[in-house]
């Protein structure tokens, strides 16, 4: 039986998650190191969920310093089918104001320095990933947002950029010419990872400014984001409360089986040590014995 079906990752200003009955506090090691932090396992409701504060608590860890393989391998071990992502992000559209929250359905990646990938090393994969985020609970999650009383926008395109510095002026134009929605520093590699581990993703991005590109606005500053975080924070425990009620037990959505087809390597050339590394995400179709952590 799993610990949890359901995770929920903490962003910016979020480090723990209220109203969890039952709760224990778990380290769980993985062959990519220590997650963020402890995951808080417990119930919403009748739902057995997992929290994990991806930048630790008291923010410990910068975006690209996020140990996201680790976190999402761990969440795998735990059980976990579904994972629902919290993030702080800035507005690029004008109709996308500060503490409005949006469901993106699409991602541009600008990161650079960041592991994006379980395989390697002796095992190759290619999943599918034009559209990042399960469509299923995407449309869950705008509802439970819309019905929490959030200014909600669903769908929209999330840039994802390296950070720890916010956007140039001259960045912030371009991605607006691209069409994009919101800018963040976190949902990648998380979307593409939880693909390969076959759990569903999707994201709640919460507005805390507009970025630098608005004609007489202010330049982003730390103190403008901190300053909506708070405000944010009770936002998106709402939109947890409405969510966790609407959840199916089962799955129809494909990112159940997204690596049905996509091991590229023949099982005969797949080093050992490789397949036990994966186990828990390979042995579906590898049938590999799993090796303890």
């Amino acid at each position: 039986m799993p610990d949890a079906t359901v995770a929920f990752i903490g962003g910016s200003g979020l480090y723990d998650i209220e109203g969890l009955a039952d709760r224990r506090d778990v380290d769980v090691p993985t062959p990519f190191g220590a997650p963020s932090d402890t995951i808080a396992l417990g119930t919403l409701g009748n739902t057995p969920v997992a929290f994990l504060p991806r930048h630790g608590r008291g923010h410990r860890l910068s975006p690209t310093e996020i140990p996201a393989r680790a976190n999402i391998y761990a969440l795998k071990a735990l059980g976990v089918e579904r994972i629902v992502s919290l993030s702080a992000v800035g507005s690029l559209r004008e109709e996308i104001r500060p503490l409005d929250v949006l469901i993106p359905h699409q991602l541009i990646d600008r990161t650079k320095t960041r592991a994006s990938t379980f395989f390697g090393e002796g095992i190759v994969a290619h999943v599918g990933f034009a559209d990042p985020f399960c469509p299923q609970m995407a449309s869950l999650v705008a509802s439970a947002a819309t019905d929490s009383g959030a200014t909600t926008h669903p769908g929209g395109i999330y840039v994802v950029m390296e950070g720890p510095q916010f956007s140039t002026r001259a960045e912030s134009a371009l991605y607006r010419s691209w069409g994009a929605s919101v800018i963040g520093m976190t949902a990648l590699p998380e979307a593409k990872l939880a693909r390969e581990a076959e759990i569903c993703y999707t994201t709640i991005a919460l507005v805390t400014d507009y970025d630098c590109w608005r004609d007489g606005e202010e330049s982003v500053s730390v103190e403008l984001v901190v300053a909506n975080l708070g405000r944010n924070v009770e936002t998106s425990r709402s939109i947890i409360r409405e969510l966790v009620g609407r959840i199916p037990a089962k799955r129809t959505c494909p990112c159940a089986s997204a690596l049905e087809n996509a091991i590229i390597t023949h099982p005969d050339q797949i080093p050992p040590e490789a397949a036990a590394r994966l186990s828990i995400i390979v042995n579906r179709y590898l049938k590999v014995p799993r090796e303890v952590v």
